[in-house]
């Protein structure tokens, strides 16, 4: 090709070695990328854990507001909120979830039938599939707060035997861990 004045110019573009670098590139991140998205155990794991901390605040704070016992019943299985420690929790005495209603997963929904129906306005929350809780060493099932926030085991009546309570999130790379302090109930 000739320029105007005659000197020789390239035509813009690309190669089709320059194409083909390209496009194997963005198939190898693409490939990367997507294996992310389809293994949620991870991203998962971390939720529930944040949730899990967010309950147990939400179980003191409210024990606080009301000036009631409020109980957090715990397994491996998930966690739910209750005003009585009977388990499974009876339907009067549910702690409604703050937002009207649990997540409803089906991790959710086989956790929180309570011996009954699923009930999604009460705050209780299954682990979700690919993902795995496990409490501290002699941890209790059962724990409540009390009008002033501090926490008890569920059999307590006088003073507390609390010592602590530590959950273990894990999934694929992820851990998270949520605990209650022993003496002010303090979640971290």
């Amino acid at each position: 090709m000739r320029g105007r004045h005659g000197s020789s110019v390239r035509a813009a573009g690309f190669t089709m070695v320059e194409l083909i670098v390209v496009l194997i590139l963005v198939g190898i991140l693409g490939a990367i990328g997507a294996a992310r998205f389809f293994d949620r155990a991870g991203f998962d794991a971390a939720a529930f854990g944040d949730q899990s901390a967010a309950m147990l605040r939400y179980a003191q704070k409210l024990a606080i507001a009301q000036r009631r016992k409020v109980y957090v019943q715990t397994s491996t299985s998930g966690l739910s909120l209750c005003y009585a420690s009977a388990s499974p929790c009876g339907t009067a005495d549910r702690v409604p979830a703050p937002s009207g209603a649990n997540s409803g997963s089906s991790a959710t929904r086989a956790f929180c039938t309570g011996g009954g129906a699923y009930d999604p306005a009460w705050d209780c929350e299954g682990v979700p599939t690919g993902a795995t809780l496990s409490l501290n060493p002699g941890a209790p099932g059962n724990m409540y707060f009390d009008g002033l926030g501090r926490p008890y085991l569920a059999g307590d009546s006088g003073d507390s035997s609390f010592v602590a309570l530590t959950l273990t999130i894990k999934g694929d790379d992820v851990t998270r861990t949520v605990s209650v302090a022993q003496e002010t109930g303090y979640v971290f």
